[in-house]
């Protein structure tokens, strides 16, 4: 008698994917790392808690293979889901007070997630992680951070890995040809920084023009196929819709406008992986609505990826 496997039970694996222990024998398209470190962030602690937290509301999303689309009556991720193409590879390893020794592992589990041919999808923890991830690519890619902050703080021997520094190190990454900021918004953005982002090349999308462009038009100023990297800030959203957000900020993007951006990236460019960050369930309300939002998004956002014809050309599945 097959188990009826309600949400509130069994292993908290992402999507109830097979859970991996070593990397080196991952067998999947698709290999889910949780990253719960949060000593990036200097305001509140508790977005370690967050890879958790994410993974058990995605087995809301668990009870059958595949998520319906009601308006558009189509289903996503089923092949992903019922060929289990999809794996949990657990967290990385933290090193307390030690940010080098934990992203130096990072870095080093994300390059061998991609040496087995899987698309690494990582929960965080906090901003400060997304610069491990993105250095572990060794090919040209152009990196897009959906956040409500430019994270681009100057580095210097006293501050180096906080939140606020990662994109910092990312755009200085030989092999990163460029950096789109979407939703940027904060009134604690730092002139100085903007000036440096827009001095090295770089795009900034703040609310007011992307509240004027259509969803699709973020990808599309990027050349069809270009390789990408999807960096996701809880604090994209709309402070209203984020109670679990350290950092939330008013004025900010509506889940469906985030969603349509996500698809238009999905079906224009190559997306070789994505994060989701900044969720802390120590401060979330009791159903856990971020951490809800979170999982929602990861898995919509999957979902089109794994719609795409490069995606089934790819791994062989038949046409959605």
């Amino acid at each position: 008698m097959p188990r009826v496997n309600r949400p509130y039970v069994g292993i908290a694996t992402f999507l109830r994917a097979k859970p991996v222990d070593d990397i080196a024998t991952l067998d999947a398209a698709i290999a889910v790392l949780g990253v719960p470190f949060d000593e990036g962030s200097p305001f509140l602690p508790g977005s370690r808690m967050g890879p958790r937290a994410l993974r058990e509301q995605s087995l809301r999303f668990a009870g059958r293979n595949g998520v319906y689309n009601v308006d558009e009556r189509k289903e996503y991720l089923t092949e992903e889901m019922a060929r289990g193409l999809i794996a949990d590879v657990g967290d990385t390893d933290i090193y307390p007070t030690n940010p080098e020794k934990t992203f130096a592992g990072l870095t080093a589990d994300v390059r061998a997630i991609l040496a087995r041919g899987a698309l690494p999808v990582i929960l965080g923890g906090d901003h400060s992680i997304t610069f491990a991830v993105v250095r572990a690519f060794d090919e040209p890619i152009h990196v897009l951070q959906f956040d409500a902050h430019t994270d681009y703080a100057p580095i210097t021997p006293e501050l180096r890995y906080t939140n606020g520094h990662a994109f910092r190190h990312i755009a200085a990454m030989p092999h990163v040809k460029g950096l789109t900021q979407i939703g940027i918004r904060s009134l604690r953005s730092s002139p100085e920084q903007i000036r440096d982002i827009l001095a090295a090349g770089h795009r900034i999308i703040g609310m007011g023009e992307l509240n004027a462009m259509r969803p699709q038009d973020v990808a599309a100023a990027l050349p069809a196929g270009t390789r990408c990297y999807v960096s996701i800030d809880v604090d994209a959203l709309d402070m209203s819709l984020v109670p679990g957000c350290v950092s939330a900020e008013p004025n900010g993007m509506s889940y469906a406008q985030l969603r349509d951006c996500l698809r238009g990236i999905a079906e224009r460019l190559d997306v070789v992986g994505f994060d989701f960050v900044e969720v802390n369930p120590t401060l979330d309300v009791g159903t856990g609505a971020t951490s809800y939002l979170g999982a929602h998004t990861v898995v919509e956002f999957l979902g089109h990826i794994c719609a795409q014809p490069r995606w089934t050309a790819r791994h062989k599945t038949t046409s959605r």
